[in-house]
């Protein structure tokens, strides 16, 4: 299973295009943390190749005499030092080492609770202490070493105890290839990112293995006519959108996040059809933004999704980003919590099918 990580991780250009892209990459973090050490990077060690990560890489290359190109290639690696090499996923990892693979470890090991004390690339003694207690947790040899059985555990999405139940629907079967997301995955079969992860038991902010086996939820559709059913679709996205003045971009990413276009998806906690509307949601959107009752038609529901959309980019003064995530987490939580790692994942996600719908 390591070895396919390793694949991965060797045709995986490191490139800064914007976070969707980068949440598949588990790389990310090692090129945050020696940017960081190098004075040229000041953002959170968060995975996300967003646009600090993207200017850290060039100012760093342009101050080296590198082509600033973006792209943490060979060259950039050897400039940053001992943080710069080797990828996660190439050696054994053991007290003493510095590395890029160690600032990778020390991430992974906090994303699943077993925060070291520092994330500097150094593997020193609370790094082999995280270690130790994350093999207690993951069943694994308690030896402080982070070998393949360890860090294939790291890659993994979830330990089995903090599963979450998979939404119970017809599935099929799909082997994850270089270069997937589940974006595309989802795209690929007329699923939705939401429906692939309830069902995998995943995070849609996880990082995807090559070789991992996932479970594709089948979307029934009443009508034969699947393009005719599309259409009629994005034609209710580009009315509702234009009604309540929110960018149709915008919306159909949303939309295409939620339910990939589908009108008969219901979660497990009763959201349904392409805006995946929970009900307290529809009653409030009926109740107190229209002040009357829509039908619960695939219209309905787009326009429903649309009106509360609106409603949330006026809450959060146009903020796409804010908005987005207040769909995802609830306004109230964002403003107190700020935004939740899964949440920041959904965003990114939205934001990117944004830019090609």
């Amino acid at each position: 299973m390591i070895r396919r990580a390793s694949a991965l991780v060797a045709i995986a250009a490191l490139v800064c295009p914007g976070a969707a892209a980068a949440l598949t990459n588990p790389q990310i973090p090692g090129l945050q943390v020696a940017l960081h050490a190098h004075g040229f990077y000041g953002g959170p060690i968060d995975g996300i190749a967003g646009p600090r990560t993207s200017n850290g890489i060039r100012a760093f290359q342009r101050t080296h005499g590198l082509h600033p190109d973006g792209l943490a290639g060979p060259s950039t690696r050897r400039a940053l030092g001992r943080l710069g090499r080797p990828f996660f996923g190439r050696r054994l990892l053991a007290r003493g080492q510095i590395g890029w693979d160690v600032s990778v470890l020390q991430f992974l090991l906090t994303r699943h609770g077993f925060a070291p004390p520092r994330l500097n690339g150094n593997f020193g003694a609370g790094t082999e202490r995280a270690v130790r207690r994350f093999q207690r947790r993951a069943g694994l040899a308690t030896d402080g070493i982070a070998g393949p059985a360890t860090q294939a555990a790291l890659l993994r999405t979830r330990l089995p105890a903090a599963r979450r139940p998979a939404a119970a629907r017809p599935t099929r079967r799909y082997v994850v290839r270089p270069g997937d997301t589940l974006t595309a995955i989802a795209g690929r079969y007329r699923s939705s990112v939401r429906a692939l992860a309830r069902t995998n038991r995943l995070d849609s902010s996880d990082l995807l293995l090559v070789g991992t086996r996932l479970r594709v939820p089948v979307v029934s559709l009443p009508s034969p006519s699947t393009g005719a059913r599309s259409w009629l679709v994005r034609s209710s996205i580009d009315r509702w959108s234009a009604h309540y003045g929110v960018d149709v971009h915008l919306a159909r990413g949303l939309a295409w996040m939620e339910s990939g276009f589908q009108p008969n998806l219901t979660s497990p906690i009763g959201a349904w059809g392409v805006m995946q509307v929970t009900p307290a949601t529809w009653d409030y959107v009926e109740t107190v933004l229209i002040g009357a009752s829509i039908p619960r038609t695939a219209d309905g529901n787009v326009r429903v999704g649309m009106a509360f959309l609106a409603h949330l980019l006026r809450e959060f003064r146009g903020s796409e980003r804010l908005a987005i995530a207040a769909w995802y987490q609830g306004p109230a939580s964002v403003r107190r919590r700020g935004l939740l790692r899964e949440t920041s994942a959904f965003v990114a996600d939205v934001l990117a099918l944004k830019r090609r719908m």
